[in-house]
């Protein structure tokens, strides 16, 4: 029996407009009224998924999500932190040099803020989903005691593919780095991906592996997908996730969670 079912956000439980089903709201209700563990776990930090989890009732005692693909695992009621594992201010000083050797845009998170030296399309596009304050800063005028969560490149699909492609070896020994979208790559501590953060939030659960579901469409859902007792990948997912996954369920246009849920869950 299924304990615990981790969701990715975009892509996964989202519709393409950012809404929620009837479809999945009412199977994520039937599935929380039996006692399963849901849990958000996405690349964005609590206060970009805190509006989702009040429209979905996870924010009761017992509730918990997996932000920041994996870096911060937390209660969603209080805010608390299980477990949290962040990059250093170095780290980000590395990071903005690649990005401009490279020819990228950057930003870089706090649990309530994205950084960057400058405005650009995707760097404003994270503070807007996120519903957090963009602040204009140069890293290096920046304090280093601050709490970085991760560090971004960001731009156009093609021109980040092609960029990705002159990242030096040394940068992935020391990152985790995943794409959370075609115009996303995210840099974390190495030691964190969300099947890490799966794995913590069930070893304080004491939940088994077996035990548990993780949904995902994209490169930095691969880890929990292959983490999981059951690794479902959606329908429209990258072919490596499908590849990862042992299940592929609907797309997340055609209610892909709500099936996983009413499929695995609910009908056992």
């Amino acid at each position: 029996m299924y304990k615990l079912i981790a969701l990715d956000m975009d892509g996964t439980l989202l519709k393409d407009d950012k809404t929620i089903s009837a479809e999945t709201y009412t199977a994520i209700k039937n599935a929380k009224a039996k006692g399963i563990k849901v849990v958000l776990t996405t690349g964005r930090p609590l206060k970009g998924i805190k509006r989702y989890l009040e429209h979905l009732g996870l924010i009761s005692e017992g509730d918990y999500a997996i932000t920041c693909n994996g870096s911060v695992v937390q209660e969603t009621n209080t805010g608390k932190v299980i477990a949290e594992k962040r990059v250093t201010y170095q780290d980000v000083l590395d990071i903005y040099e690649l990005s401009k050797v490279l020819k990228l845009n950057m930003h870089a998170l706090t649990a309530n803020t994205c950084i960057s030296p400058k405005i650009s399309k995707y760097t404003q596009l994270e503070a807007d989903i996120n519903k957090i304050p963009l602040e204009i800063l140069d890293y290096t005028e920046m304090d280093p005691n601050r709490k970085i969560i991760k560090a971004m490149l960001v731009e156009e699909p093609e021109i980040l593919d092609e960029a990705i492609k002159k990242i030096p070896e040394e940068f992935y020994d020391r990152f985790t780095i995943v794409k959370s979208a075609p115009f996303f790559l995210e840099f974390l501590n190495k030691s964190v991906n969300k099947g890490v953060g799966v794995e913590l939030l069930a070893s304080c659960l004491d939940i088994k592996q077996e035990e548990i579901i993780c949904v995902g469409d994209a490169d930095n859902d691969i880890h929990m997908i292959q983490y999981a007792g059951l690794g479902v990948a959606m329908k429209n997912a990258f072919p490596e996730v499908k590849r990862a996954a042992n299940y592929i369920t609907h797309s997340n246009e055609d209610d892909g969670v709500a099936h996983v849920i009413n499929k695995f869950i609910l009908a056992s």
